[in-house]
């Protein structure tokens, strides 16, 4: 999966007014920049912040059949972003209160896609910061299956963000990863705990099977399946990987 992460983000601001987004009070401003790859790049990063009620429309123009793939790192639980069809202002094709800011899927339609950031309303009303990471890839289809692929200046095949918690009381934050695939579900990935630490879990066949307990303490290793995602406790520490980061595509 080829992802270049220098690409500069071209912002062309205007405004628009959407009456009714749930996520919201129900009326706001949505500020709107539209997003443009470097020739040769097939991704861009935004790193920004919004305060309260404040949401952005992020726009890419894409093709039906290509590759998208849109994650964010957040200092606000209450942050997230969905992803809205082209001629699309109100109805989400995804939802990241309930996906957790990671999506990842072939595009149905051609035109305008808009990755919208905003906070959820208990946090909005307080006026909260939230301080953001945004990666927007779009590949043709065949290149989100090239595995052998590494992410530009790193081993990694692919990185991203995934669901964590470091203790059974903390709410679920994000955590940055890495994943070395060895084909056919086998492989490492490697996470970065939100105190900077890493922890590596294997994974042979598309099942989580152990970790390296050598860095840091050791706690007993608990494997849930939902689906096509794998909940994994070591201690009281989670995890929540999706197959998509195992096995590709």
């Amino acid at each position: 999966m080829r992802r270049i992460f220098s690409a500069v983000l071209i912002a062309a601001l205007t405004t628009a007014t959407v009456t009714n987004f749930a996520p919201a009070l129900g009326q706001t401003d949505i500020r709107q920049e539209r997003v443009q790859f470097q020739p040769g790049a097939s991704s861009a990063i935004a790193e920004s912040s919004i305060t309260g009620y404040e949401i952005v429309d992020y726009v890419l123009g894409a093709s039906e059949g290509q590759y998208m793939n849109i994650s964010m790192a957040t200092d606000n639980l209450s942050n997230y972003f969905n992803i809205l069809m082209p001629g699309e202002d109100e109805v989400a094709m995804f939802n990241g209160s309930i996906r957790e800011n990671q999506y990842e899927g072939i595009l149905e339609k051609s035109g305008d896609y808009k990755v919208r950031v905003y906070m959820m309303r208990n946090a909005a009303r307080r006026n909260e910061v939230a301080n953001y990471r945004l990666e927007m890839i779009i590949t043709e289809a065949e290149d989100s299956y090239d595995n052998d692929a590494l992410v530009e200046g790193t081993e990694y095949n692919a990185t991203g963000n995934i669901p964590c918690a470091m203790t059974s009381e903390q709410p679920t934050g994000s955590c940055f990863f890495g994943v070395k695939r060895e084909g056919n579900g086998t492989g490492l990935v490697t996470i970065t705990k939100l105190d900077g630490q890493t922890r590596t879990i294997f994974f042979e066949d598309g099942k989580a099977t152990g970790y390296d307990a050598s860095q840091a303490d050791p706690g007993e290793f608990e494997v849930e399946e939902q689906g096509d995602l794998s909940i994994i406790r070591i201690g009281q520490e989670r995890y929540e990987i999706p197959d998509a980061v195992i096995f590709g595509g």
